[in-house]
């Protein structure tokens, strides 16, 4: 069964976007389906709702779930915004 969607950090995910727009090789660490940890290194290609669930996605073609990102560049994701 798929846990309920927890929104991330608000100023957090503006730190998202920001990578995204330029650009920039970013090291991503994140909790697989299998609830393994898992580190990429990529260029964001995209930050979305759908569904109401933020979703970030790879230039790779990887995409996950907002609320399974663990850090970027070493950056740990404060806990989250309820909205």
């Amino acid at each position: 069964m798929k846990k309920k969607y927890a929104p991330i950090n608000c100023d957090f995910y503006d730190e998202i976007e920001i990578r995204a727009m330029r650009k920039s090789e970013t090291k991503v660490v994140y909790l697989s389906e299998n609830e393994e940890q898992t580190t990429i290194e990529g260029v964001i290609k995209n930050v979305y709702a759908k569904n109401k669930e933020e979703f970030l996605e790879m230039e790779s073609g990887l995409v996950f779930r907002l609320d399974r990102l663990i850090s970027l560049d070493g950056k740990v994701v404060p806990d989250s915004c309820e909205i």
